[in-house]
């Protein structure tokens, strides 16, 4: 079974760094998109950054220039390293992915992590 599975979320300080690893597994023969979402409570879930396999990225309004996303290929691995911190970044981050291929030739879509807390304290 594929999955997705997030580390590396936490309390910070305002100003201050963290950065979000998203491991996939399950026999997997190839990933097409990775990205991260996170949602505040009482908000909804919004885009933070995506990459694609020729690691083409888009960032969200809210983060650029702040937030950087990148893969490892190899270790099935997607990346968000979150500089400059904001009370604002407060929320539950998720890993997704739209389509992952397994080894068997099954293809799996739109799969979500189970989230990581990310809290910025002013």
């Amino acid at each position: 079974q594929v999955q997705l599975e997030e580390t590396g979320g936490g309390l910070v300080q305002a100003g201050g760094s963290l950065r979000l690893s998203c491991a996939a597994s399950g026999g997997i023969f190839s990933i097409n998109y990775m990205g991260w979402f996170r949602q505040a409570p009482g908000k909804q879930r919004e885009l933070v950054a995506v990459i694609n396999g020729r690691n083409v990225t888009t960032i969200g309004d809210s983060v650029k220039g702040r937030f950087t996303i990148s893969r490892d290929n190899a270790r099935k691995t997607v990346y968000l390293q979150m500089n400059s911190l904001k009370p604002e970044d407060t929320a539950v981050y998720y890993c997704n992915s739209d389509r992952i291929l397994d080894y068997g030739g099954t293809y799996y879509h739109d799969i979500w992590g189970q989230g990581t807390q990310v809290t910025v304290s002013s």
